[in-house]
């Protein structure tokens, strides 16, 4: 069970990761939204209010059937797809929406991003997939969503912007961050022509290697107290 103090610091990264989304120029206004899981829901962003006035105080404590603690702000008009997804999906931990400039270019276009650079893949799938278009803060909306994630951790929203998940916190506004470069590639390339995407089996292994990418076994040093080793 997680403590008070331990709350806080969620409420306090919940807080970071909304602003780092405006310094990162990921998003603009009060548009977009941040979430961690909790053992009792979820904290998640409030809505209509500007992340430069956000406090960890305004971060709203939420259960995954909507249900919130008295004297809070109201949440994200878009609470639901945050707790489908975490309903859904028991691997993820931290959700960023946000309506980066070149993900919602594509999104508006409805284009998903096909396999163009083999950093696609850090999505955990050979594309970034295109979620259905429904009004924003709908069920309709967290539907399309699920179903955009069913195979890759991250998906652009048609006509809306994009979604990543993640482990944590970090790893989710990481892979918003790499899904927003990916966006602006694809976007330059459709300028001259077009990508050389990659086929199936060299993004299969790129998968593959991604699953020990950075992973390093600890080397089996020889214990100085025994003879005969070198």
């Amino acid at each position: 069970m997680k403590t008070i103090e331990s709350e806080n610091r969620d409420r306090l990264a919940v807080v970071q990761a909304m602003q780092d989304l405006i310094a990162k120029r990921l998003t603009a206004g009060t548009s977009g939204n941040v979430s961690v899981r909790t053992a009792g829901g979820m904290l998640i962003t409030p809505t209509g209010l500007a992340p430069a006035l956000l406090l960890p105080e305004h971060i709203v404590a939420i259960g995954l059937d909507g249900r919130t603690r008295q004297n809070q702000l109201t949440a994200s008009s878009e609470w639901q797809m945050h707790a489908d997804v975490y309903r859904e999906k028991p691997e993820v931990n931290a959700i960023v929406h946000c309506h980066s400039p070149y993900a919602t270019i594509l999104a508006c276009a409805r284009k998903p991003i096909p396999p163009l650079h083999y950093m696609v893949a850090a999505a955990g799938s050979c594309a970034i997939p295109l979620a259905d278009y429904a009004t924003f803060g709908s069920r309709e909306l967290s539907r399309a969503n699920l179903e955009a994630l069913s195979g890759s951790m991250a998906c652009l929203l048609a006509n809306h912007g994009q979604l990543a998940t993640g482990p944590n916190l970090a790893g989710a506004l990481k892979l918003a961050e790499l899904v927003e470069e990916l966006a602006h590639c694809y976007w330059g390339t459709l300028a001259i022509g077009g990508p050389q995407v990659l086929n199936q089996q060299q993004m299969d292994e790129v998968i593959t290697a991604f699953a020990s990418y950075g992973q390093q076994k600890t080397p089996q040093l020889p214990d100085p107290g025994k003879p005969g080793q070198d």
